[in-house]
């Protein structure tokens, strides 16, 4: 089984658990612009080489974190599109 294959099939039974204002709610999230700026940051200095062990762990986690909250908010546009029909 891919990564991509399990984790929309952890996520698909989540999608089916959210209302329509949750879902707006998942699908209008930002992340903030202090996360944001060091995840640019982090980014630029990954691009330099430059990153310590302890920042490429963050900027991991910040990446892997951003991916998961992506697949959530298609989720919830992909639910809004269906009620909208």
């Amino acid at each position: 089984m891919s990564a991509a294959i399990g984790l929309d099939g952890l996520l698909e039974p989540f999608s089916r658990c959210l209302d329509t204002e949750s879902a707006r709610r998942v699908a209008d999230f930002q992340v903030a612009p202090q996360v944001q700026q060091r995840i640019d940051t982090l980014a630029e200095r990954a691009n330099e080489g430059s990153l310590s062990d302890g920042e490429r762990a963050e900027y991991e986690a910040l990446i892997n974190a951003a991916d998961f909250i992506s697949i959530l908010k298609l989720k919830a546009r992909l639910y809004l599109d269906s009620t909208i029909q």
